[in-house]
Protein backbone atom coordinates (compact mmCIF):
# COMPACT_ATOMS: atom_id res chain seq x y z
CA UNK A 1 0.00 0.00 0.00
CA UNK A 2 1.54 3.10 -0.82
CA UNK A 3 1.22 6.81 0.66
CA UNK A 4 -2.07 7.45 -1.37
CA UNK A 5 -4.17 4.87 -0.98
CA UNK A 6 -3.58 5.13 3.15
CA UNK A 7 -4.37 8.12 3.10
CA UNK A 8 -8.13 7.17 0.91
CA UNK A 9 -8.40 4.11 3.29
CA UNK A 10 -8.11 6.12 6.52
CA UNK A 11 -10.27 8.51 5.11
CA UNK A 12 -12.65 6.14 4.38
CA UNK A 13 -12.41 4.81 7.47
CA UNK A 14 -12.93 7.50 9.45
CA UNK A 15 -16.47 8.82 8.13
CA UNK A 16 -15.50 10.72 5.00
CA UNK A 17 -16.28 8.95 2.25
CA UNK A 18 -16.92 11.61 -0.61
CA UNK A 19 -14.19 13.62 -2.56
CA UNK A 20 -15.09 16.72 -4.59
CA UNK A 21 -11.98 16.42 -6.50
CA UNK A 22 -9.86 18.97 -9.67
CA UNK A 23 -6.90 16.82 -10.22
CA UNK A 24 -3.64 17.78 -11.75
CA UNK A 25 -0.31 15.77 -12.52
CA UNK A 26 0.91 16.01 -8.80
CA UNK A 27 -1.93 14.01 -7.74
CA UNK A 28 -2.19 11.21 -10.07
CA UNK A 29 -1.76 8.64 -7.27
CA UNK A 30 -4.54 9.77 -5.19
CA UNK A 31 -6.29 9.64 -8.21
CA UNK A 32 -5.48 6.29 -8.56
CA UNK A 33 -6.10 5.49 -4.91
CA UNK A 34 -9.41 7.28 -5.20
CA UNK A 35 -10.50 5.11 -8.17
CA UNK A 36 -8.91 1.99 -6.29
CA UNK A 37 -11.65 2.18 -3.36
CA UNK A 38 -15.18 1.38 -3.46
CA UNK A 39 -16.08 2.61 -0.57
CA UNK A 40 -14.65 6.63 -1.56
CA UNK A 41 -16.97 8.31 -3.87
CA UNK A 42 -15.44 10.73 -6.39
CA UNK A 43 -17.43 13.45 -7.94
CA UNK A 44 -15.25 15.30 -10.72
CA UNK A 45 -15.81 19.22 -10.50
CA UNK A 46 -14.36 21.33 -13.42
CA UNK A 47 -13.28 24.58 -10.89
CA UNK A 48 -12.23 24.16 -7.40
CA UNK A 49 -14.56 26.79 -6.34
CA UNK A 50 -17.34 24.13 -7.24
CA UNK A 51 -15.62 21.42 -5.42
CA UNK A 52 -14.96 23.32 -1.91
CA UNK A 53 -18.56 24.93 -2.57
CA UNK A 54 -20.03 21.56 -3.33
CA UNK A 55 -18.09 20.09 0.44
CA UNK A 56 -19.81 22.76 2.37
CA UNK A 57 -23.03 21.87 1.03
CA UNK A 58 -22.45 17.94 1.92
CA UNK A 59 -21.97 19.05 5.59
CA UNK A 60 -24.86 21.26 6.02
CA UNK A 61 -27.33 18.28 5.37
CA UNK A 62 -25.23 15.68 6.74
CA UNK A 63 -22.70 17.01 9.50
CA UNK A 64 -19.95 15.52 8.61
CA UNK A 65 -17.13 16.70 6.47
CA UNK A 66 -16.34 15.58 3.06
CA UNK A 67 -12.43 15.79 1.26
CA UNK A 68 -11.48 18.26 -1.63
CA UNK A 69 -9.16 17.45 -3.98
CA UNK A 70 -7.30 20.61 -5.02
CA UNK A 71 -3.93 21.08 -7.65
CA UNK A 72 -1.17 22.97 -5.77
CA UNK A 73 -1.53 26.34 -4.30
CA UNK A 74 -2.80 27.73 -7.15
CA UNK A 75 -5.11 25.12 -6.98
CA UNK A 76 -6.48 25.48 -3.26
CA UNK A 77 -6.08 29.37 -4.18
CA UNK A 78 -9.32 29.19 -6.74
CA UNK A 79 -11.32 27.42 -4.09
CA UNK A 80 -10.47 29.48 -1.33
CA UNK A 81 -13.59 31.61 -1.49
CA UNK A 82 -16.18 28.95 -1.20
CA UNK A 83 -13.67 27.80 1.80
CA UNK A 84 -14.50 31.05 3.61
CA UNK A 85 -17.67 30.59 2.85
CA UNK A 86 -17.74 27.31 4.55
CA UNK A 87 -15.78 28.80 7.59
CA UNK A 88 -18.21 31.23 8.20
CA UNK A 89 -21.09 28.38 8.01
CA UNK A 90 -19.24 26.16 10.57
CA UNK A 91 -18.99 24.10 7.70
CA UNK A 92 -16.20 21.05 8.46
CA UNK A 93 -14.21 20.03 5.41
CA UNK A 94 -10.66 17.54 4.63
CA UNK A 95 -8.92 19.88 1.96
CA UNK A 96 -6.58 17.21 0.49
CA UNK A 97 -3.96 19.61 -1.63
CA UNK A 98 -1.25 18.47 -4.03
CA UNK A 99 2.31 19.53 -4.08
CA UNK A 100 5.61 18.94 -5.92
CA UNK A 101 7.82 15.85 -4.06
CA UNK A 102 10.23 17.25 -1.68
CA UNK A 103 13.50 16.60 -4.28
CA UNK A 104 11.72 18.62 -7.25
CA UNK A 105 10.84 21.75 -4.77
CA UNK A 106 14.55 22.55 -4.55
CA UNK A 107 14.77 23.70 -8.40
CA UNK A 108 11.63 26.07 -7.77
CA UNK A 109 9.46 24.73 -10.55
CA UNK A 110 6.94 26.59 -12.25
CA UNK A 111 3.18 26.33 -9.74
CA UNK A 112 6.07 26.16 -6.47
CA UNK A 113 3.90 28.28 -4.37
CA UNK A 114 3.24 28.84 -0.77
CA UNK A 115 0.79 26.74 0.35
CA UNK A 116 0.76 27.06 3.79
CA UNK A 117 0.36 30.37 3.54
CA UNK A 118 -2.47 30.34 1.28
CA UNK A 119 -4.21 27.88 3.97
CA UNK A 120 -3.60 29.35 6.78
CA UNK A 121 -5.84 32.31 6.84
CA UNK A 122 -8.95 30.18 5.88
CA UNK A 123 -8.25 26.74 7.86
CA UNK A 124 -8.04 25.62 11.57
CA UNK A 125 -5.58 23.11 10.98
CA UNK A 126 -2.94 22.98 8.16
CA UNK A 127 0.15 20.35 8.30
CA UNK A 128 2.61 19.05 5.54
CA UNK A 129 2.78 15.46 5.42
CA UNK A 130 6.28 14.32 5.45
CA UNK A 131 6.12 10.27 5.03
CA UNK A 132 4.12 8.06 3.15
CA UNK A 133 4.44 6.32 7.00
CA UNK A 134 2.74 8.67 8.47
CA UNK A 135 -0.09 9.49 6.16
CA UNK A 136 -2.57 7.70 7.72
CA UNK A 137 -1.76 9.70 11.12
CA UNK A 138 -2.19 12.75 9.68
CA UNK A 139 -5.49 11.76 7.57
CA UNK A 140 -6.96 10.50 10.92
CA UNK A 141 -6.14 14.12 12.57
CA UNK A 142 -7.54 16.01 9.80
CA UNK A 143 -10.81 14.39 10.09
CA UNK A 144 -10.79 14.68 13.81
CA UNK A 145 -10.42 18.20 13.71
CA UNK A 146 -12.92 18.75 10.44
CA UNK A 147 -15.55 16.79 12.81
CA UNK A 148 -15.33 19.29 15.80
CA UNK A 149 -17.83 21.18 16.79
CA UNK A 150 -18.37 24.07 15.71
CA UNK A 151 -17.00 22.21 11.81
CA UNK A 152 -13.56 22.76 11.68
CA UNK A 153 -11.30 23.50 7.80
CA UNK A 154 -8.92 20.59 7.75
CA UNK A 155 -6.04 21.35 5.26
CA UNK A 156 -3.61 18.63 4.44
CA UNK A 157 -0.77 19.33 1.72
CA UNK A 158 0.18 15.71 0.04
CA UNK A 159 3.58 16.23 -1.72
CA UNK A 160 3.73 13.51 -4.73
CA UNK A 161 6.40 11.00 -3.31
CA UNK A 162 4.55 11.19 -0.23
CA UNK A 163 1.65 9.54 -2.01
CA UNK A 164 3.98 7.40 -4.36
CA UNK A 165 6.48 5.73 -1.99
CA UNK A 166 4.94 2.75 0.19
CA UNK A 167 3.42 3.32 3.41
CA UNK A 168 3.70 0.45 5.40
CA UNK A 169 0.66 -0.96 7.90
CA UNK A 170 -0.89 2.49 8.79
CA UNK A 171 -0.49 4.09 12.50
CA UNK A 172 -3.41 5.42 13.34
CA UNK A 173 -4.49 7.48 16.59
CA UNK A 174 -7.30 6.03 18.59
CA UNK A 175 -10.52 7.78 17.31
CA UNK A 176 -11.84 10.59 19.19
CA UNK A 177 -15.69 11.15 18.84
CA UNK A 178 -16.80 14.63 18.23
CA UNK A 179 -18.06 16.16 21.38
CA UNK A 180 -20.16 19.64 22.37
CA UNK A 181 -18.93 21.44 25.35
CA UNK A 182 -21.82 21.83 28.03
CA UNK A 183 -23.12 25.21 28.89
CA UNK A 184 -22.03 27.48 31.87
CA UNK A 185 -25.14 26.84 34.04
CA UNK A 186 -24.20 30.38 35.43
CA UNK A 187 -25.28 31.70 32.16
CA UNK A 188 -28.25 29.24 32.03
CA UNK A 189 -29.66 30.97 35.57
CA UNK A 190 -28.66 34.42 34.56
CA UNK A 191 -30.75 34.12 31.10
CA UNK A 192 -33.61 32.65 32.80
CA UNK A 193 -33.98 35.74 35.34
CA UNK A 194 -33.69 37.98 32.35
CA UNK A 195 -36.43 35.66 30.47
CA UNK A 196 -38.48 35.90 33.53
CA UNK A 197 -38.25 39.57 34.25
CA UNK A 198 -41.14 39.63 31.35
CA UNK A 199 -39.16 42.96 29.51
CA UNK A 200 -39.09 42.39 25.92
CA UNK A 201 -36.28 40.03 24.50
CA UNK A 202 -34.92 38.79 21.29
CA UNK A 203 -33.22 34.83 21.13
CA UNK A 204 -31.24 34.92 18.38
CA UNK A 205 -30.20 31.31 17.28
CA UNK A 206 -27.78 30.08 14.66
CA UNK A 207 -26.04 26.99 13.68
CA UNK A 208 -27.42 23.78 15.27
CA UNK A 209 -29.78 25.64 16.84
CA UNK A 210 -32.06 26.80 14.70
CA UNK A 211 -33.33 22.60 13.53
CA UNK A 212 -34.06 19.64 15.17
CA UNK A 213 -34.97 19.48 18.76
CA UNK A 214 -33.29 22.50 19.53
CA UNK A 215 -35.36 24.72 17.38
CA UNK A 216 -37.97 23.07 19.59
CA UNK A 217 -36.91 23.78 22.91
CA UNK A 218 -36.54 27.15 21.79
CA UNK A 219 -39.96 27.63 20.37
CA UNK A 220 -41.27 26.05 24.11
CA UNK A 221 -39.02 28.59 25.75
CA UNK A 222 -40.33 31.72 23.62
CA UNK A 223 -43.94 30.07 24.41
CA UNK A 224 -43.60 30.49 28.18
CA UNK A 225 -42.05 33.79 28.39
CA UNK A 226 -43.14 36.11 25.37
CA UNK A 227 -39.27 36.26 24.11
CA UNK A 228 -39.22 36.39 20.05
CA UNK A 229 -36.95 33.89 18.27
CA UNK A 230 -34.85 35.65 15.19
CA UNK A 231 -31.81 34.95 13.63
CA UNK A 232 -29.62 36.49 11.31
CA UNK A 233 -30.51 37.62 7.93
CA UNK A 234 -27.94 34.72 6.47
CA UNK A 235 -28.13 31.33 8.62
CA UNK A 236 -26.27 28.17 7.42
CA UNK A 237 -29.54 25.84 7.65
CA UNK A 238 -32.93 26.18 8.92
CA UNK A 239 -35.49 24.04 8.72
CA UNK A 240 -38.86 25.91 7.90
CA UNK A 241 -42.41 25.73 6.57
CA UNK A 242 -45.56 24.53 8.10
CA UNK A 243 -45.69 22.78 11.27
CA UNK A 244 -42.05 24.07 12.17
CA UNK A 245 -41.25 26.56 14.83
CA UNK A 246 -41.22 30.00 12.93
CA UNK A 247 -37.95 32.30 13.39
CA UNK A 248 -38.13 36.18 12.79
CA UNK A 249 -35.05 37.12 10.19
CA UNK A 250 -33.12 39.97 11.08
CA UNK A 251 -33.51 42.37 8.12
CA UNK A 252 -30.33 43.19 6.05
CA UNK A 253 -30.06 46.36 5.42
CA UNK A 254 -29.44 48.54 8.22
CA UNK A 255 -32.20 50.75 8.36
CA UNK A 256 -34.97 48.11 8.72
CA UNK A 257 -32.56 46.00 10.95
CA UNK A 258 -32.36 48.73 13.73
CA UNK A 259 -35.87 49.35 13.42
CA UNK A 260 -36.58 46.16 14.19
CA UNK A 261 -34.58 45.77 17.00
CA UNK A 262 -35.50 49.12 18.59
CA UNK A 263 -38.22 47.67 20.88
CA UNK A 264 -36.01 44.63 22.47
CA UNK A 265 -34.27 45.15 26.09
CA UNK A 266 -32.40 42.21 25.78
CA UNK A 267 -30.82 39.99 23.43
CA UNK A 268 -30.23 36.53 23.95
CA UNK A 269 -27.69 34.79 21.53
CA UNK A 270 -27.67 31.04 20.77
CA UNK A 271 -24.23 29.67 18.79
CA UNK A 272 -24.11 33.66 17.07
CA UNK A 273 -23.03 36.77 18.41
CA UNK A 274 -24.89 39.98 18.06
CA UNK A 275 -26.05 41.52 15.23
CA UNK A 276 -23.79 43.09 13.27
CA UNK A 277 -24.21 45.13 9.94
CA UNK A 278 -22.67 43.06 7.09
CA UNK A 279 -20.91 46.50 5.51
CA UNK A 280 -19.87 49.67 6.77
CA UNK A 281 -21.37 52.38 5.57
CA UNK A 282 -21.20 55.92 6.11
CA UNK A 283 -23.27 57.73 9.35
CA UNK A 284 -25.04 54.24 9.69
CA UNK A 285 -23.61 51.80 12.90
CA UNK A 286 -22.00 49.14 12.75
CA UNK A 287 -23.90 47.34 15.85
CA UNK A 288 -27.52 47.19 14.93
CA UNK A 289 -29.23 46.37 18.73
CA UNK A 290 -30.66 49.79 20.39
CA UNK A 291 -29.18 52.42 23.03
CA UNK A 292 -29.35 50.45 26.55
CA UNK A 293 -30.29 47.06 24.76
CA UNK A 294 -28.31 44.60 27.01
CA UNK A 295 -26.62 41.09 25.15
CA UNK A 296 -26.49 37.89 26.83
CA UNK A 297 -24.43 35.27 25.50
CA UNK A 298 -26.50 31.76 26.58
CA UNK A 299 -24.46 29.32 24.01
CA UNK A 300 -20.93 30.07 22.62
CA UNK A 301 -20.65 28.48 19.18
CA UNK A 302 -18.56 25.27 20.39
CA UNK A 303 -21.18 24.83 23.12
CA UNK A 304 -24.29 21.92 22.86
CA UNK A 305 -27.33 24.06 22.45
CA UNK A 306 -29.65 21.53 22.76
CA UNK A 307 -28.32 20.78 25.75
CA UNK A 308 -28.55 24.69 26.69
CA UNK A 309 -32.17 25.05 25.56
CA UNK A 310 -32.95 22.26 27.43
CA UNK A 311 -31.16 23.45 30.53
CA UNK A 312 -32.61 26.74 30.13
CA UNK A 313 -36.35 24.85 29.92
CA UNK A 314 -35.55 23.33 33.43
CA UNK A 315 -34.54 26.33 34.78
CA UNK A 316 -37.92 28.44 33.62
CA UNK A 317 -39.82 25.39 34.70
CA UNK A 318 -41.32 25.14 31.04
CA UNK A 319 -40.60 21.66 29.70
CA UNK A 320 -44.44 21.38 29.52
CA UNK A 321 -45.16 24.43 27.25
CA UNK A 322 -45.93 23.80 23.73
CA UNK A 323 -44.69 25.77 20.84
CA UNK A 324 -45.79 28.07 19.01
CA UNK A 325 -45.61 26.40 15.05
CA UNK A 326 -46.22 27.89 11.61
CA UNK A 327 -49.67 26.93 10.23
CA UNK A 328 -50.04 26.17 6.59
CA UNK A 329 -50.42 28.74 4.05
CA UNK A 330 -52.14 27.63 0.74
CA UNK A 331 -50.55 30.29 -1.73
CA UNK A 332 -52.84 30.84 -4.69
CA UNK A 333 -50.24 30.14 -7.47
CA UNK A 334 -50.08 33.69 -9.33
CA UNK A 335 -50.43 35.40 -12.85
CA UNK A 336 -48.95 38.22 -14.48
CA UNK A 337 -45.82 39.99 -14.59
CA UNK A 338 -42.76 38.55 -12.61
CA UNK A 339 -41.65 41.03 -9.31
CA UNK A 340 -40.27 40.14 -6.13
CA UNK A 341 -43.91 39.57 -4.66
CA UNK A 342 -45.21 37.37 -7.43
CA UNK A 343 -41.77 35.26 -7.77
CA UNK A 344 -42.17 34.73 -3.94
CA UNK A 345 -45.68 33.53 -4.48
CA UNK A 346 -44.91 30.95 -6.87
CA UNK A 347 -42.14 30.28 -4.94
CA UNK A 348 -44.25 29.70 -2.09
CA UNK A 349 -46.52 27.73 -3.89
CA UNK A 350 -44.71 25.28 -5.96
CA UNK A 351 -42.09 23.98 -3.01
CA UNK A 352 -42.26 20.55 -2.12
CA UNK A 353 -42.37 19.02 0.72
CA UNK A 354 -38.91 18.74 2.16
CA UNK A 355 -37.12 19.98 -0.51
CA UNK A 356 -33.52 21.89 0.36
CA UNK A 357 -33.80 25.80 -0.81
CA UNK A 358 -30.43 27.34 -1.46
CA UNK A 359 -30.76 31.51 -1.76
CA UNK A 360 -28.36 33.92 -3.25
CA UNK A 361 -30.64 35.72 -5.17
CA UNK A 362 -29.39 38.85 -3.48
CA UNK A 363 -31.89 41.42 -4.89
CA UNK A 364 -34.73 39.79 -6.84
CA UNK A 365 -35.27 37.12 -4.28
CA UNK A 366 -35.21 39.15 -1.07
CA UNK A 367 -39.15 39.23 -0.43
CA UNK A 368 -39.26 35.23 -0.53
CA UNK A 369 -38.24 34.35 2.63
CA UNK A 370 -41.36 35.98 4.39
CA UNK A 371 -43.74 34.89 1.64
CA UNK A 372 -42.46 31.12 2.16
CA UNK A 373 -43.15 30.80 6.00
CA UNK A 374 -45.84 28.76 5.07
CA UNK A 375 -45.46 26.69 2.50
CA UNK A 376 -44.38 22.82 3.08
CA UNK A 377 -41.68 22.10 5.40
CA UNK A 378 -38.07 22.40 3.89
CA UNK A 379 -34.17 23.58 4.77
CA UNK A 380 -33.30 26.98 4.03
CA UNK A 381 -29.61 27.13 2.81
CA UNK A 382 -27.72 31.04 3.01
CA UNK A 383 -24.25 32.18 2.32
CA UNK A 384 -22.70 33.39 5.85
CA UNK A 385 -19.56 34.33 4.25
CA UNK A 386 -20.62 37.01 1.74
CA UNK A 387 -18.36 36.13 -0.98
CA UNK A 388 -20.83 35.65 -4.51
CA UNK A 389 -20.63 32.38 -6.05
CA UNK A 390 -21.51 29.86 -3.06
CA UNK A 391 -25.24 29.03 -4.35
CA UNK A 392 -24.74 26.21 -7.06
CA UNK A 393 -21.56 25.01 -5.75
CA UNK A 394 -23.56 24.28 -2.34
CA UNK A 395 -26.83 22.88 -3.98
CA UNK A 396 -24.35 20.45 -6.17
CA UNK A 397 -22.66 18.90 -2.47
CA UNK A 398 -26.60 19.13 -0.56
CA UNK A 399 -28.13 17.53 -3.49
CA UNK A 400 -25.29 14.32 -3.21
CA UNK A 401 -25.56 14.53 0.81
CA UNK A 402 -29.69 13.54 0.15
CA UNK A 403 -30.22 12.19 -3.18
CA UNK A 404 -34.00 11.47 -2.20
CA UNK A 405 -34.31 15.71 -1.88
CA UNK A 406 -35.33 18.10 -4.51
CA UNK A 407 -33.09 21.18 -4.36
CA UNK A 408 -34.17 25.01 -5.13
CA UNK A 409 -30.87 27.00 -6.03
CA UNK A 410 -32.00 30.53 -6.68
CA UNK A 411 -29.06 32.76 -7.77
CA UNK A 412 -28.65 35.96 -9.72
CA UNK A 413 -27.27 36.12 -13.15
CA UNK A 414 -24.40 37.79 -12.18
CA UNK A 415 -23.42 35.36 -9.54
CA UNK A 416 -24.04 32.33 -11.12
CA UNK A 417 -21.25 33.11 -13.61
CA UNK A 418 -18.67 32.61 -11.07
CA UNK A 419 -19.31 29.08 -10.38
CA UNK A 420 -21.89 28.40 -13.34
CA UNK A 421 -19.37 24.77 -13.77
CA UNK A 422 -21.89 23.19 -11.20
CA UNK A 423 -24.13 22.70 -13.87
CA UNK A 424 -21.76 20.22 -15.71
CA UNK A 425 -21.29 18.19 -11.93
CA UNK A 426 -25.52 17.87 -11.72
CA UNK A 427 -25.71 17.05 -15.62
CA UNK A 428 -22.69 14.29 -14.88
CA UNK A 429 -23.97 12.99 -11.53
CA UNK A 430 -27.93 12.91 -12.59
CA UNK A 431 -28.80 15.45 -9.79
CA UNK A 432 -31.97 16.60 -8.28
CA UNK A 433 -31.13 20.41 -8.68
CA UNK A 434 -33.61 22.82 -10.02
CA UNK A 435 -31.25 26.00 -10.77
CA UNK A 436 -33.26 29.20 -10.72
CA UNK A 437 -31.18 32.19 -12.84
CA UNK A 438 -32.89 35.36 -11.63
CA UNK A 439 -31.80 37.36 -15.24
CA UNK A 440 -31.71 41.39 -14.48
CA UNK A 441 -28.72 41.42 -16.96
CA UNK A 442 -26.82 43.64 -14.36
CA UNK A 443 -25.12 43.71 -10.73
CA UNK A 444 -28.35 45.21 -9.67
CA UNK A 445 -27.15 44.30 -5.77
CA UNK A 446 -24.17 46.75 -6.66
CA UNK A 447 -27.20 49.82 -7.80
CA UNK A 448 -28.57 49.61 -4.11
CA UNK A 449 -25.11 49.71 -2.79
CA UNK A 450 -24.11 52.59 -4.69
CA UNK A 451 -26.96 54.53 -2.98
CA UNK A 452 -26.81 53.39 0.11
CA UNK A 453 -22.86 54.17 0.38
CA UNK A 454 -23.76 57.95 -0.17
CA UNK A 455 -21.43 58.13 -3.41
CA UNK A 456 -24.53 59.78 -5.39
CA UNK A 457 -25.88 58.90 -8.73
CA UNK A 458 -23.74 56.64 -10.63
CA UNK A 459 -22.78 58.21 -14.58
CA UNK A 460 -22.65 55.99 -17.45
CA UNK A 461 -19.35 54.70 -16.90
CA UNK A 462 -20.10 53.43 -13.44
CA UNK A 463 -23.06 52.06 -14.39
CA UNK A 464 -21.39 50.12 -16.99
CA UNK A 465 -19.05 48.13 -14.36
CA UNK A 466 -22.52 47.12 -13.17
CA UNK A 467 -24.49 46.24 -16.37
CA UNK A 468 -24.01 42.24 -18.12
CA UNK A 469 -26.31 42.78 -20.85
CA UNK A 470 -23.34 43.71 -23.69
CA UNK A 471 -23.35 40.54 -24.48
CA UNK A 472 -26.49 38.82 -22.73
CA UNK A 473 -25.91 35.56 -21.34
CA UNK A 474 -27.24 33.27 -22.87
CA UNK A 475 -28.83 31.13 -20.35
CA UNK A 476 -30.86 28.01 -22.38
CA UNK A 477 -27.55 27.84 -24.23
CA UNK A 478 -25.60 27.45 -21.17
CA UNK A 479 -27.36 24.88 -19.82
CA UNK A 480 -27.56 22.83 -22.83
CA UNK A 481 -23.70 23.33 -23.45
CA UNK A 482 -23.40 21.86 -19.95
CA UNK A 483 -26.12 18.97 -20.50
CA UNK A 484 -29.12 20.37 -18.57
CA UNK A 485 -32.32 20.67 -19.66
CA UNK A 486 -33.32 24.58 -19.58
CA UNK A 487 -36.35 26.67 -19.67
CA UNK A 488 -37.41 30.50 -20.21
CA UNK A 489 -40.03 32.05 -18.31
CA UNK A 490 -41.06 35.63 -18.45
CA UNK A 491 -44.91 35.31 -16.36
CA UNK A 492 -45.54 34.23 -12.66
CA UNK A 493 -47.81 31.92 -13.99
CA UNK A 494 -45.00 30.23 -15.88
CA UNK A 495 -42.19 30.30 -13.39
CA UNK A 496 -44.63 28.16 -11.22
CA UNK A 497 -45.58 25.75 -13.70
CA UNK A 498 -41.35 25.29 -14.41
CA UNK A 499 -40.70 24.81 -11.04
CA UNK A 500 -43.48 22.22 -10.34
CA UNK A 501 -42.42 20.67 -14.15
CA UNK A 502 -39.03 20.60 -13.16
CA UNK A 503 -39.76 18.07 -10.25
CA UNK A 504 -41.35 15.19 -11.99
CA UNK A 505 -38.33 14.09 -14.04
CA UNK A 506 -35.09 12.97 -11.94
CA UNK A 507 -31.92 15.32 -12.79
CA UNK A 508 -30.85 19.07 -13.33
CA UNK A 509 -33.01 21.71 -14.80
CA UNK A 510 -31.89 25.77 -15.60
CA UNK A 511 -35.15 27.95 -14.96
CA UNK A 512 -34.28 31.59 -16.61
CA UNK A 513 -36.55 33.51 -14.84
CA UNK A 514 -36.22 36.57 -17.83
CA UNK A 515 -36.95 40.01 -16.00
Amino acid sequence: MNGAESLVGTLVDRGVDICFANPGTSEMHFLAALGNNPRMRSVLCLFEGVATGAADGWYRMKDRPASTLLHLGPGLANGLANIHNAKRAASGMVNIVGEHSASHLRYDPPLTSDIEGLARPLSHWVRRADSAGAIAWDAAQAVAKASEHPGQIATLILPGDVSWQQAGAPVLPAPTPARRKAPDTRRIAHVAQVLHSGEPALIVLANKATRGLALEHAGRIAAATGARLGSQFFTARIERGAGRVPIERIPYAVAQATAFLQGFKHIVTVETGEPVAFFSYPDKPSLMKAEGTLVHPLVEADEDSELALDMLLQALGASQARPRVQPRVDTPVPSGALHPTSIAHALAAALPEHCILVDESLTTGRESMGHTAGALPHDLINNLGGSIGYATPVATGAALACPDRRVFCMVGDGSAMYTIQSLWTQAREGLNVTTIIFANNSYAILKAEYANMGAGTPGARALSMMDIDRPRIDWLAMAKSMGVRGVAVETAEAFHKAMVDSTREPGPVLIEVRL
